[in-house]
């Protein structure tokens, strides 16, 4: 089995007295596509904000390329608070913002579109690619960048020609269509040169053909971008297709991992968020 990318261990997030993420211990493998579902409120957004430095986890760590990137524990007034378990395992403090851990490697899109509205097809994905740009303020402000930025407008048509936007290159990006937009969102953080992609929920508000076009695409990029993928994803058809793995969350703590296979399968996920044995 291929090495894995990702590790979570241990991680829980308290806000006050509500434990919204509980113990959560996860692996992504590299070049796999895993999942992560469950009812609404269950956790799974609040465990990517841990995993991509947008919430610090109350306790425990996060691990990216075999590298510990993330760790916590109660402090303060949350020493006495804490309710999870593990509370003595950790004593460092790693806190990297988003845009270090985007620089790592590791990119995520979010339930609501965040594109910026104002520029275009183009110019949106062209930002997100200055996270690699290597030349600095000085030479920039005296344009002695000229062949880094002619290779960055370059790669971005080529990206965008990639993903199927090309044509649309010049538009403002609000003004595409839902599932277009959504793809935009992808290619965006797909220019930040990822090796982990995090998704939520990105089938979110698509009819039935965008999302069966948008399961394709997220196939076909794990092939062309060499990349591992861990969504979170509402839409079971999108997910029973695509995943290797999924994981499901039930008020913050994990209650199974497995194939699609065996999820479908599992009589406590069906319970709590399936509804209807695929069997049945």
């Amino acid at each position: 089995m291929s090495a894995n990318i990702l590790k979570v261990e241990n991680a829980t997030m308290q806000f006050g007295g509500v434990v919204a993420v509980d113990n959560l211990n996860l692996e992504v493998n590299e070049g796999e596509i895993v999942a992560l579902i469950g009812p609404n409120g269950a956790g799974k957004t609040t465990a990517f904000n841990m995993i991509t430095g947008v919430y610090q986890p109350t306790n425990g760590a996060v691990w990216f390329q075999e590298k510990k990137i993330v760790e916590n524990h109660p402090q303060g007034k949350m020493e006495k608070l804490y309710k999870g378990e593990h509370a003595g395992d950790y004593t460092h403090v790693l806190a990297p913002t988003p845009d270090h851990i985007t620089k790592l490697g590791m990119a995520r899109t979010f339930q609501n579109i965040r594109l910026w509205k104002s520029q275009s097809v183009f110019e949106n994905v062209l930002i997100a690619m200055h996270c690699r740009t290597h030349t600095n303020f000085l030479a920039a402000s005296l344009r002695l960048n000229r062949k880094e930025e002619q290779d960055q407008w370059e790669r971005v048509a080529k990206l965008l020609d990639t993903v199927g936007l090309y044509d649309v290159k010049d538009e403002l990006a609000t003004s595409l269509p839902y599932g277009k937009q959504r793809r935009l969102e992808i290619a965006r953080a797909l220019a930040t040169e990822p090796k982990l992609l995090l998704l939520d929920e990105p089938a979110a508000g698509m009819n039935p053909q965008e999302t069966n076009e948008l399961t394709a695409f997220i196939g076909r990029i794990r092939k062309d971008f060499g990349l591992t993928v861990f969504l979170i994803e509402h839409h079971m058809d999108l997910v029973m297709d695509i995943s290797d793995r999924i994981y499901v969350l039930d008020f913050g703590k994990l209650i199974a991992q497995g194939t699609p296979e065996e999820i479908q399968n599992n009589k406590r996920v069906i319970d709590a968020y399936l509804g209807v044995a695929e069997d049945a």
